[in-house]
């Protein structure tokens, strides 16, 4: 509706109601869709799901769209998100009753990256119960959030389309999406690894295994702190 040739914005609540009908009907047709659904107005709760969020926050690239893409995401406008390796698929409700189509590809980890990983993760992750609640040494959070050497991806290994007819380098479809995976990872965080064709548990296992490695090697040195059998003697009047 316009006044005097204005046109009003939709409210949040309004853009939330129409994206409820819209994922009514969608349902009726695609029962196995997967919506995007956000309670209030936090994003995240947990560390994978905020760790995302935050990566894509960090790059200039993306800073012109992420605000529209918050909205876009609290509004539950992402009526499906499906995540595989490499990328993602995903339908999202426009301003006005059109659903577009988003694809979006993230470059899966090279083995080169992912055995470095698995080397600097020695002996710091204990199970994948901790690897999955994000319960590890400091040390370890900042490493998987580095730039050069971390697990989240950089702007130059993303790539994404929208069927919308925006010519932006990103529109706030694409944005939305981006956000969604962050809520998706918040629920399911070994989608995290599935996207970037790296296994878990074999991260845990490689690294207990390289930890195992280095106390048996270890077992046989004298601790520099032990004392020697001759100094025992003396001490005891031996």
């Amino acid at each position: 509706m316009s006044y005097y040739g204005y046109h009003r914005q939709e409210t949040a609540a309004e853009k939330k109601a129409k994206a409820a009908k819209a994922l009514i009907k969608l349902k009726k047709k695609s029962p196995d869709i997967e919506p995007v659904l956000i309670e209030g107005r936090t994003l995240a709760k947990n560390w994978w799901g905020k760790a995302w969020n935050l990566n894509l926050e960090s790059y200039a690239d993306y800073s012109n769209r992420t605000g529209r893409g918050k909205s876009y995401v609290r509004s539950n406008t992402v009526l499906d998100l499906r995540i595989s390796k490499g990328q993602i698929a995903a339908m999202v409700m426009g301003s006005g009753s059109k659903i577009y189509t988003v694809h979006v590809i993230i470059d899966t980890l090279s083995k080169n990256k992912q055995e470095q990983m698995i080397s600097l993760c020695n002996n710091s992750i204990d199970s994948l119960e901790q690897l999955v609640e994000g319960r590890f040494p400091k040390e370890l959070e900042i490493l998987f959030t580095d730039r050069q050497y971390g697990l989240f991806p950089s702007p130059k290994e993303i790539q994404f389309g929208c069927s919308c007819p925006d010519w932006a380098s990103m529109c706030k479809h694409v944005a939305a999406v981006l956000y969604g995976i962050g809520s998706r990872l918040d629920q399911n965080p070994m989608l995290f690894f599935e996207l970037r064709d790296l296994n878990g548990q074999e991260l845990v296992r490689k690294t207990m295994d390289k930890k195992l490695e280095s106390m048996l090697k270890n077992a046989g040195k004298r601790s520099k702190r032990s004392i020697p059998q001759k100094d025992i003697s003396a001490i005891f009047g031996l």
